[in-house]
């Protein structure tokens, strides 16, 4: 005899504690690497802005420094060793540094002249030349540089030769600086003996010695002028080859009344 079956239907009861429901471990997994990626992240974020603060300090330190000490060597003096290694071509370094007195005037005034006509009108830059350039480009598509001595000074000490908005930039902030702590007469000074003046060839003393044979104190002032006229593409030009260039530069002497 067979037994009634009995079916019970199951009844779903509520459960009175809160359970846990198992995430994906894919999803647990992406967190710790998004964490280490932002970890590493900000370290080098720090790491680069220590570097910026101490290069800063280090300039900055240079400077005062130069106030007294004439510098064995420049940033753009070490570029070009570097060039003569990589190329594998003779370099031979020409560098003697002398004090303002022992460049004549006519000398410096040419330099002035040619490179920075309101030199001791500005405060590091230029802001009317920068106009008188960007107009100039606009009319005939091409562009010149409209860099200061102060400004070539600092691109020579801590720099390179390279063009980029990178250095420019940095260029910029350094400028206030080394007007500030060195002054006119200093800046000068630095500038005609650490400026490049020919293959190897540093500062005024030995360009005179290189292209004319005599000593900076010597040059007067149509070889003033030559040898200004030369500082745009100090590898390239030459100062026999400057007449028209150097006949500007004179007559922007007399106008100075120089």
């Amino acid at each position: 005899m067979k037994r009634n079956a009995v079916y019970h239907r199951s009844v779903r009861l509520p459960i009175p504690y809160p359970v846990r429901v198992a995430r994906s471990t894919r999803n647990l997994s992406a967190k710790p690497k998004r964490a280490s990626a932002r970890l590493w992240l900000y370290r080098l974020l720090g790491f680069i802005l220590a570097l910026v603060i101490a290069f800063y300090v280090c300039a900055a330190a240079t400077l005062f420094a130069l106030r007294s000490i004439n510098p064995p060597f420049t940033a753009v003096q070490v570029e070009r060793r570097m060039e003569s290694w990589i190329h594998r071509t003779p370099y031979r370094k020409r560098y003697v540094f002398v004090p303002l007195s022992r460049i004549s005037l006519d000398f410096q005034h040419a330099v002035i002249a040619a490179e920075d006509s309101r030199f001791y009108q500005h405060h590091g830059f230029d802001w009317e030349e920068v106009r008188n350039v960007v107009e100039e480009e606009r009319e005939d598509g091409r562009l010149r540089g409209a860099s200061t001595l102060t400004q070539q000074l600092v691109k020579n000490l801590f720099l390179s030769n390279s063009r980029s908005f990178v250095r420019k930039g940095v260029e910029f902030t350094l400028v206030p600086l080394a007007e500030h702590i060195l002054g006119k007469r200093r800046i000068l000074e630095l500038y005609l003996n650490v400026v490049e003046w020919g293959p190897g060839v540093w500062g005024a003393q030995e360009s005179a010695e290189y292209h004319y044979g005599i000593a900076a104190a010597r040059v007067v002032r149509e070889q003033g002028a030559r040898l200004a006229a030369i500082l745009p593409s100090p590898l390239r030009r030459k100062p026999a080859r400057m007449s028209q260039y150097s006949e500007v530069i004179l007559e922007r002497m007399s106008k100075m009344g120089w």
